[in-house]
């Protein structure tokens, strides 16, 4: 997944920080914070014989149909406002961040005929520009500048793929940060679009025809009108555009009416002969799928491949009838196996399950690569068709490869690698001859070298042993402790695997040390390790995020009151928890975009995808589960709690923001202390994607000026 959004500020009456007294303030009492008056309301919802209180249920409307909360969104931006502004570190990171995001970067290529489509920003470009050069050696040319769009840089190039002779480009247009996309066509050669446009298309695929006639894409039906930011996302079936026609004209492929929360995605075989539709109700790897024959007039009668819904199923290539698949069924680390679809169900094992997770595979060529998580680190190899190892391709130690993807006509594949303290370094690898060399390089304007990455492991409360990465400056005196962000997310099978963020890096470099734990609920060791947080399990990952701050602490890495805790969506709902559950151990809190409501989370947009890890809050062992870690029902009156700066943003459709604006009218009504408890809405911005760099630059800026107050990072 995957995993923020945020922006806009808070208010109030507050003191400044010196900056050669930030320690003593960051202990001293908070001045008291005028928070806006909230109106509660007097709903109650009897459940399970359990009276369940939701004074604020109108802070659910969406800011843009209901005036009052418009208006409460303005009061509270404006305290928040008022508040950071007293902050010193705040200009100080954003003039640092803007430092460290301004260097040349590169997004992965994609060959199409011979041409190379890629993306570049050259620092501080609100989004990123996608190029196109003919042939490796070609002069790149602007193929689409989306910072044209929009003044405000919140209209972003999102998901984009060239048709196989790479003489027209499909891609999607997301405005100011939802997740409905608009796709359109464009012509390469001559730049200029084709009078194709659809619309209401949301967690789609985009495959062409390998005719480069049509494409393939998925819908939900258009939304009744002012609900198209809340209403239950539902119906999502297949459909087939033919260039040179209107949506209306459009075919339907692929619909599950008697399913309707199955979400349909399709994919073209390499062959082009058959195209795959896996099917899934909800965030689980519990896919069913269906192949329908390609022909000249459309798509011939479906054949049923898998139907139990029971495990994950990932098309990697065919040869002919023999199709490959990555899956988790008898492999809880996954493996590769074959299927002759005229044999449905039976397997054949290529590549057995290992000690290291299997996350994905692609065919280059006539080779399969492998990519491989090693207690969170990557690795990647390169085998036969038919499973036999050829290679490993080299990594750096610790960091994250993605890409090698590719065509079985044409051994040239892409990689990216990264890591905490190094940007994205692009390479191309020659899967015949097995030499890599750098496609592109960025040029920094700091040492990497300065800075040091390390993992660690620790117990968490039932003795389960945890991995967690350390990134520190060089040179650090590691003698005292030092101002700590812990930053988690532990849920729906998201592995946290080492990546660069300039914002993050800020905070290092500014001498606080950067912490990721590797909660269960994640993807690092498999669906083992996935299963153990979530449902009934959920309080692990809650265990596991309060176990790595004693750690860090116990091991003088912190000193007590010096860890803030961090995370965004899911890793929003883990602040609001642990926060809840140990308000002493934490000096700071930035839940981001969080799930925040667990009685009502499947009542909206994406929300009902997340049963399988949250389960269903209409089944009584599962609401009585929920109730006990709901973060808006579980704040402690009368309980001195750290400081809390709530982000997220007002189109937000994945996590509506009502879930941190109820949140954070509770904590400012309960008796929770004297330090602040603000929320930051940001405007024209959803759960993350597609966030111009100024926006993310400031939200960052902000939060983690926040967090160096009330943590006494001196960052002056």
């Amino acid at each position: 997944m995957s995993r923020n959004a945020l922006s806009a500020p808070l208010a109030l009456v507050a003191l400044a920080m010196t900056p050669t007294a930030a320690h003593a303030e960051a202990a001293a009492p908070a001045p008291t914070l005028d928070y806006p008056d909230t109106a509660r309301g007097d709903t109650v919802d009897p459940q399970f014989g359990v009276n369940v209180d939701d004074p604020y249920r109108w802070l659910e409307d969406d800011v843009r149909v209901n005036p009052k909360v418009a208006e409460w969104v303005a009061a509270q931006n404006q305290v928040t406002d008022a508040y950071l502004a007293t902050l010193p570190g705040r200009d100080t990171f954003k003039k640092r961040m803007t430092e460290l995001y301004n260097f040349e970067r590169f997004g992965l290529p994609t060959k199409a005929g011979s041409r190379y489509f890629y993306t570049r920003n050259d620092g501080l470009q609100p989004q990123s520009v996608l190029y196109v050069r003919d042939g490796m050696k070609g002069e790149g040319r602007v193929l689409i500048d989306p910072n044209l769009w929009a003044t405000d840089g919140a209209t972003a190039l999102a998901e984009w793929r060239p048709s196989e002779d790479g003489k027209y480009l499909l891609y999607s247009v997301q405005d100011g940060g939802t997740d409905w996309r608009i796709v359109r066509v464009k012509d390469v050669a001559t730049g200029q679009d084709l009078s194709d446009e659809v619309r209401w298309v949301k967690f789609s695929a985009l495959d062409w025809a390998k005719d480069g006639g049509g494409f393939y894409y998925s819908r939900f039906p258009e939304p009744e009108a002012g609900e198209a930011f809340q209403s239950l996302n539902e119906n999502h079936s297949v459909y087939f555009h033919k260039l040179g026609t209107p949506q209306s004209a459009d075919v339907l492929i692929h619909a599950t009416p008697e399913m309707p929360r199955l979400n349909n995605s399709a994919v073209v075989s390499d062959d082009g002969k058959y195209l795959l539709v896996f099917g899934s109700e909800g965030t689980d790897a519990r896919l069913g799928v269906t192949l329908y024959p390609v022909a000249a007039n459309g798509v011939g009668k479906p054949v049923t491949l898998i139907n139990d819904f029971a495990n994950n199923w990932k098309y990697v290539t065919n040869q002919g009838p023999l199709f490959t698949f990555i899956t988790n069924k008898g492999a809880p680390r996954e493996r590769l196996v074959s299927m002759d679809i005229r044999s449905p169900g039976k397997l054949t094992e290529l590549v057995a399950e290992s000690e290291v997770t299997l996350v994905g595979a692609s065919r280059v060529g006539d080779r399969i690569i492998l990519s491989y998580l090693g207690d969170a680190k990557s690795q990647a190899e390169m085998i036969t068709l038919d499973g036999k190892k050829v290679a490993n391709i080299n990594l750096s130690d610790i960091g994250s490869a993605s890409g090698f993807g590719g065509k079985s006509s044409d051994p040239e594949t892409f990689y990216a690698f990264s890591s905490y303290a190094r940007p994205t370094t692009i390479y191309r690898l020659d899967t015949a001859t097995g030499k890599s060399e750098i496609f592109a390089e960025p040029e920094l304007t700091f040492k990497p070298d300065d800075f040091s990455v390390e993992q660690r492991f620790y117990k968490s409360r039932d003795g389960t042993e945890v991995p967690m990465f350390l990134v520190m400056k060089k040179g650090l005196d590691r003698s005292k402790g030092s101002p700590t962000l812990l930053y988690g997310y532990g849920g729906f099978n998201v592995s946290m695997t080492p990546g660069f963020s300039p914002t993050r890096l800020a905070w290092v470099d500014k001498g606080g040390v950067l912490a990721i734990a590797n909660l269960r609920g994640g993807g690092e060791y498999g669906k083992a390790w996935h299963d153990a947080g979530r449902l009934d399990k959920k309080q692990n990952v809650f265990d596991d995020f309060i176990a790595a701050a004693e750690f860090l602490i116990a091991e003088g890495v912190a000193g007590k009151g010096q860890v803030a805790v961090e995370g965004g969506s899911n890793g929003g709902l883990l602040v609001g928890a642990v926060v809840n559950q140990r308000p002493d151990l934490f000096a700071a809190g930035l839940p981001a975009v969080g799930v925040m409501d667990m009685l009502r989370f499947d009542r909206f947009t994406a929300g009902r995808y997340w049963v399988d890890d949250y389960g269903y809050p209409s089944k009584e062992s599962d609401f009585k589960n929920l109730l006990a870690y709901s973060p808006y029902h579980n704040i402690q009156s009368g309980v001195s709690y750290p400081a809390v700066l709530v982000t997220t943003a007002d189109t937000d459709d994945r996590v509506v923001p009502g879930h941190s604006f109820k949140y954070t009218a509770q904590l400012q009504y309960a008796k929770a202390g004297d330090k602040p408890h603000l929320i930051r809405v940001e405007t024209r911005a959803g759960h993350g994607s597609g966030k111009p760099t100024d926006k993310i630059i400031a939200e960052a800026a902000d939060k983690y000026a926040f967090a160096a107050k009330w943590t006494g990072l001196n960052v002056e």
